[in-house]
C-alpha cells in the first residue's frame, strides 16, 4: 500500500461521484456543500438518474459557475431496483477514470456538512496509510435537532459518505450491485478483507435531510434489509442480537427485519456474497459478539 504525506494530500487530488434520482428537493444541500468546501474536488460527477422532476436543472444551473462539476445524464428504462444507484455510480466513475486523482467518494444527493469536511477527511488519510475507506458521521433530525445516528459504529461508514483511496477501490472492485442493497456494506467487508483499515470520524458530521429508509417505506425497507442481511451471509445469532437492539427503540421495525432474515434463512434463496466473503464476515461478527458479552 502506497503512503502519502501531507502535501499529496492537501492538494485536493479527489473526485466525487453523486447518483441523483429525483432528488429536487435536496440535491441543493449537497451542493451548496461542496462549493463552498476549503479543499474542493478535482471533478464531481453527478449521475442524473432518470430523473423526472427538475434534479437536472438544479444540478445544470451550478455546472454552469463551477467548472468542477460535471453533469451525466443517464436515459432509458425508467424501473428502480436496488442496484440502480450502483450503476449509475460506476457510470460516473468510467468518466472518472480519465483523471489523475488519489481518492473517490461518493456522496448521497440528500446530505450536507461543514466547511472543512473534505480537508480534515484527507488528513486523515495522510496520518494513516493503510486506512483505505473512512467518512463522517451521520446525523439525523430528531424533535428539530439534528443528533448522530445510534446506529453509528465507528469501524462502518455509511454509504452517503463513503469515501475511499482509489487503490483501495479499486482493489475491491468498487461497488457491487446487489439485489436486496448493501452495497457499502459489502466495499467495507471486502476493505478489510484485502487488509485495509476502515473508520467513520466522529468529529466530522455529515447531515441527512431525509429520514432512514424515507425513500422506501419503513416496513418494506425492514423486509428487504433482512432479506439482505441473509443475502450476504450474516450470521443467525448476530442478527438476533442485533435486531433485538433494534426492537429496544423500534420494536416493529426491528421484529421485521428479524422475521425477514429468518424468512429467507428457511426458503434459502441463493446468496449474492461468495463462501469466502461469508466466512470473514461471520469471523468479524463473532469478534463482536465476544467484546459485548466480555462488557
Amino acid at each position: 500500500m502506497e503512503n502519502m504525506n501531507d502535501a499529496d494530500v492537501t492538494a485536493g487530488s479527489y473526485v466525487l461521484i453523486t447518483a441523483a434520482h429525483n432528488e429536487e428537493a435536496y440535491i441543493e444541500k449537497p451542493l451548496h456543500a461542496v462549493v463552498n468546501q476549503s479543499v474542493k474536488p478535482l471533478q464531481w460527477i453527478i449521475v442524473n438518474d432518470r430523473s423526472t422532476d427538475g434534479t437536472g436543472e438544479l444540478i445544470k444551473q451550478y455546472q454552469a459557475r463551477y467548472e468542477f462539476i460535471k453533469l451525466l445524464t443517464l436515459t432509458g428504462d425508467n424501473s428502480r431496483n436496488f442496484g440502480a444507484q450502483v450503476h449509475a455510480i460506476n457510470k460516473g466513475y468510467e468518466l472518472a477514470r480519465q483523471f489523475d486523482f488519489e481518492f473517490i467518494g461518493n456522496l448521497d444527493a440528500d446530505i450536507s456538512f461543514g466547511t472543512y469536511y473534505f480537508e480534515k477527511l484527507l488528513s486523515v488519510f495522510s496520518h494513516n496509510p493503510t486506512l483505505g475507506l473512512a467518512g463522517g458521521t451521520v446525523c439525523e433530525e430528531v424533535e428539530g435537532v439534528f443528533r448522530p445516528r445510534k446506529t453509528n459504529n465507528p469501524r462502518s461508514v455509511p454509504h452517503a459518505v463513503q469515501f475511499f483511496r482509489r487503490s483501495c477501490f479499486d482493489g475491491i472492485g468498487g461497488y457491487k450491485p446487489l439485489k436486496y442493497g448493501g452495497p457499502d456494506w459489502y466495499a467495507e467487508v471486502m476493505a478489510r478483507m484485502k487488509g485495509w483499515d476502515v473508520q467513520a470520524v466522529p468529529e466530522l458530521e455529515v447531515f441527512h435531510h431525509r429520514p432512514t429508509l424515507g425513500a422506501e417505506g419503513m416496513l418494506r425497507g425492514c423486509i428487504r434489509q433482512g432479506m439482505m442481511d441473509y443475502s450476504l451471509g450474516s450470521h443467525p445469532l448476530f442478527e438476533i442480537v442485533k435486531c433485538a437492539r433494534r426492537m429496544q427503540e423500534r420494536p416493529l421495525l426491528g421484529l421485521t427485519r428479524l422475521l425477514s432474515f429468518f424468512w429467507a434463512t428457511c426458503t434459502a434463496p441463493e446468496r449474492e456474497a461468495s463462501d469466502e466473503f461469508k466466512e470473514y464476515l461471520r469471523k468479524e461478527q463473532w469478534g463482536r459478539l465476544k467484546n459485548m458479552l466480555r462488557r
